[in-house]
């Protein structure tokens, strides 16, 4: 692992040596505070491969707001590094000035000031524009989807992913991984694998009767002469972080010795370049880096991250290209005789009000829409306040379903899982049906209500908390911290399992919970079979019918330390 300081140095010397990145182009941008399509698509072309990357576009079609995390704690050998900086440490670490379009797109500081003035991000018939863009330049580049695709909307909850896949055919990804396609069912997934023109990759993903692999592990490219080989490795963790009885008779995991047999195995087959295309997330990623040779680039995903530069670890270069189709990065690669030579990278801002979107994706995206267009439009209701998700702990969209749960459930406390995906809205922003299902479409939304002990939910929260700030990676098995409402606590994200939770107290009474008593817990996306309850977006919606308007202040009921 390397040290925020010689990160910095390691990219400036990488910058000198290999070649250029995309600080100086976003600097350039700041500079002149105007947009063009073709600054936005200047690059510094060099080599002989292009890599085209794209991932966790969660179903989003459309352009979106969507706000960068506030807080994004790295623990153990990753704390200070990135992506663990936000906000003005961000912008400081990777020379950027507060309110410009590198500023807002990759940070949240004053998102609702500005965010009109560079307007909405993504737009999957903008990134058909940028793809086309480099492919008119450089028609052997490869373009890889990191996967959390076929997820996230309305659409995709009613055509179950079919929109997705058709919108991405026409894309034409040369390779694609895994993570939230298989909370689809495992029926469905092999159906669409099976209508795929391009492979679907998962090195990791292992049936268990006969011990073997139920995917392509991945796919070696001849282009320009250079031999790729694309190593496919979907999220490890799908069995606890999502229900496994949608994809019976399947195992995951990191498998970091068959990543290394594989690694080997295409070096074999005279393999010039090694690419993991992973949804492994970016500490995870780390890790794998530094314990298996031979990797070149890493395409990391699942965690969302954005980042201006690749992170070195040894000779292995880390590639994070954010989320909800608000980039595409471009890394153009020098290879002779098995070595990256050097490199040129931008991480392209989606900046949907500059870039012209592409007529025939645009169609397609619309022909899908069309019979949906009345429900995704229908006002629900109203918000004064941000509405956001991504971060650590609790964001304003899942305070919002928290309040839900317990007014239309009758409970004292709500939980609302830590996904990572899920559109920002404005103040003063209608709250149509499309937004209600781009932070709830999924495949288990029913709403449970239950009894549980206080003790029951500690070590709830201290098993979730386990899963984001376990100093070893390769046991951060979930997404942000479980969102709650009803309650406060305080956690010392550097305290052990167990250790890390202390001054649980009922927001309405101002007592201490007590372990031995029981309380009503309202609650969805239960990974259990059977769960019953109406479905969330049910219970947004009358609560949002009935209320109007929503303003959601501060949420104060969570106190961290340890950082």
């Amino acid at each position: 692992m390397i040290s925020r300081r010689d990160f910095l140095q390691a990219t400036v010397a990488a910058s000198a040596i290999y070649g250029a990145s995309g600080v100086g182009n976003w600097a350039k941008l700041a500079a002149q505070q105007a947009l063009t399509q073709d600054q936005l698509l200047d690059f510094n072309a060099m080599g002989n491969v292009t890599l085209i990357h794209i991932t966790d576009i969660h179903a989003q079609l459309k352009p979106i707001w969507f706000r960068e995390p506030e807080i994004n704690l790295g623990v153990g050998s990753a704390t200070g590094l990135p992506p663990h900086v936000t906000g003005a440490d961000f912008l400081k670490m990777f020379n950027m000035t507060s309110g410009t379009p590198e500023a807002y797109a990759l940070t949240y500081q004053d998102f609702s000031a500005i965010a009109k003035t560079y307007g909405k991000m993504g737009g999957l018939d903008r990134c058909a524009t940028v793809i086309n863009s480099i492919r008119a330049e450089r028609p052997e580049a490869l373009l890889l989807d990191g996967g959390d695709t076929w997820q996230g909307s309305y659409t995709a909850q009613m055509t179950a992913g079919q929109d997705m896949v058709d919108v991405m055919n026409a894309l034409k990804p040369d390779a694609m991984t895994s993570h939230w396609e298989f909370t689809l069912g495992i029926d469905r997934v092999n159906e669409i694998v099976e209508t795929l023109d391009f492979p679907f990759l998962g090195a990791n993903i292992f049936d268990n009767e006969w011990n073997e692999r139920a995917y392509e592990p991945y796919k070696i490219f001849d282009r320009n002469g250079v031999k790729i080989a694309v190593i496919g490795q979907a999220f490890p963790y799908l069995p606890i972080a999502n229900p496994k009885w949608m994809f019976p008779g399947l195992s995951f995991g990191v498998r970091q010795d068959n990543m290394a047999e594989l690694v080997d195995e295409v070096r074999a087959k005279g393999t010039d370049l090694v690419v993991l295309l992973s949804h492994n997330g970016f500490d995870v990623d780390r890790k794998l880096a530094s314990n298996v040779d031979g990797i070149d680039v890493i395409l990391t995903g699942h965690t969302h991250d954005a980042l201006p530069e690749p992170v070195m670890v040894g000779k292995t270069m880390l590639i994070a290209s954010g989320s909800n189709g608000k980039f595409v990065t471009r890394l153009d690669l020098d290879v002779q005789n098995g070595q990256i030579m050097g490199f040129s990278h931008k991480l392209i801002p989606i900046f949907s009000d500059v870039i012209t979107p592409d007529a025939d994706v645009a169609s397609l995206i619309d022909n899908h829409r069309a019979p949906h267009l009345d429900k995704l439009t229908e006002v629900i209701g109203k918000t004064d306040s941000l509405l956001y998700r991504r971060g650590n702990f609790n964001g304003t969209w899942d305070d919002l379903i928290c309040n839900a749960l317990i007014d239309e459930r009758e409970a004292d406390i709500a939980l609302s899982p830590g996904f990572r995906w899920g559109a920002s809205l404005l103040p003063g922003d209608d709250i149509t049906r499309e937004d209600i299902f781009n932070a709830t479409g999924m495949s288990y939304p029913n709403a449970y209500r239950s009894e549980m002990t206080g003790e029951l939910i500690h070590t709830i929260l201290e098993d979730v908390a386990d899963n984001l700030f376990n100093t070893d990676p390769y046991y951060q098995q979930g997404g942000d911290m479980v969102r709650v409402g009803g309650m406060g606590y305080s956690i010392d994200v550097s305290k052990p399992i167990g250790s890390r939770l202390t001054n649980m107290t009922l927001l309405k009474t101002g007592e201490a919970i007590d372990p031995a008593k029981t309380y009503t817990v309202a609650g969805w996306a239960s990974v259990n079979e059977g769960t019953e309850g109406p479905p969330i977006w049910d219970v947004i919606e009358s609560y949002l019918k009935r209320k109007g308007t929503v303003t959601i202040d501060p949420n104060q009921s969570v106190k961290v330390s340890g950082i």
